[in-house]
């Protein structure tokens, strides 16, 4: 398929106008880095409040609440003091398969990268999103590190949808009531859509997805049909997709193709 039938785009475009609103802040998780008003204290809180972005948001929002309150409500400022006398506290962290060692690398690593550079949005300047994730996945594997943290960082070129980052991207690039924007060389049109098990499988009910997986083949086929109603911000339409999934099922159902 190469075009949205016109009486799904309508549909879209309502639930866009019903979901794009600060209303739903917050019931997800992006209203962990709403809490800070510091561009780095936003990043670092996205970020890591995107790496645990799986399986129930109010589960989500409640662990990552806890992650911002062993950091003091002050997450840049404790990543770039971080000593191993912080360990004993960090151990205490996790949430489902993301544990206290885990925590403890993801800290260490952003120190390192902070300590060199001022945003993660360095390493997707001119790149495309895919370069720039797998160029993020191996600059904060760099340090040494237990095996097992290597899952909680996607690996693009395997196919992998990349979900928790493209969600993440698209909070630092985008720019309205919801979205952040404070990322200023990356263009919304270069986004891809964060697909998740809810945007997948109601693409698929609605017949512009050829199936509900979620892969980076999915990915990149749904993101470019998404172009063709806004070539200019394509991943605005997130808000629809995941809005139909999450709170009106009985929607996307009566489009089953």
């Amino acid at each position: 398929m190469n075009k949205i039938p016109t009486h799904i785009a309508e549909l879209l475009n309502i639930k866009l106008k019903q979901y794009q609103s600060s209303a739903f802040i917050h019931n997800d998780p992006i209203c962990i880095p709403h809490m800070f008003s510091d561009p780095q204290d936003i990043e670092i809180a996205a970020f890591l409040t995107s790496i645990i972005s799986w399986g129930n948001r109010m589960n989500i929002i409640r662990a990552a609440q806890s992650l911002m309150k062993m950091m003091q409500q002050k997450p840049y400022d404790f990543v770039m003091n971080y000593t191993s006398s912080d360990n004993k506290l960090l151990k205490n962290f996790y949430y489902r398969t993301f544990q206290g060692d885990d925590t403890i690398f993801f800290i260490r690593t952003l120190q390192h990268f902070y300590k060199h550079h001022t945003s993660l949005e360095k390493l997707f300047i001119d790149r495309t999103i895919i370069q720039g994730i797998e160029i993020l996945r191996t600059e904060l594997l760099r340090i040494p590190h237990k095996k097992r943290s290597e899952k909680h960082l996607p690996d693009i070129g395997k196919g992998s949808a990349a979900k928790r980052i493209n969600m993440f991207l698209r909070w630092m690039v985008r720019k309205d009531e919801i979205d952040f924007g404070i990322w200023k060389n990356i263009h919304s049109s270069d986004l891809l859509i964060p697909l998740d098990i809810h945007t997948a499988r109601t693409s698929h009910t609605l017949g512009i997805l050829p199936n509900n997986k979620s892969n980076l083949k999915n990915t990149l086929y749904l993101t470019n049909l998404l172009k063709t109603l806004d070539p200019h911000d394509p991943v605005k339409y997130d808000f629809a997709l995941f809005g139909i999934g999450i709170y009106e099922r009985n929607t996307s159902n009566k489009f089953k193709h």
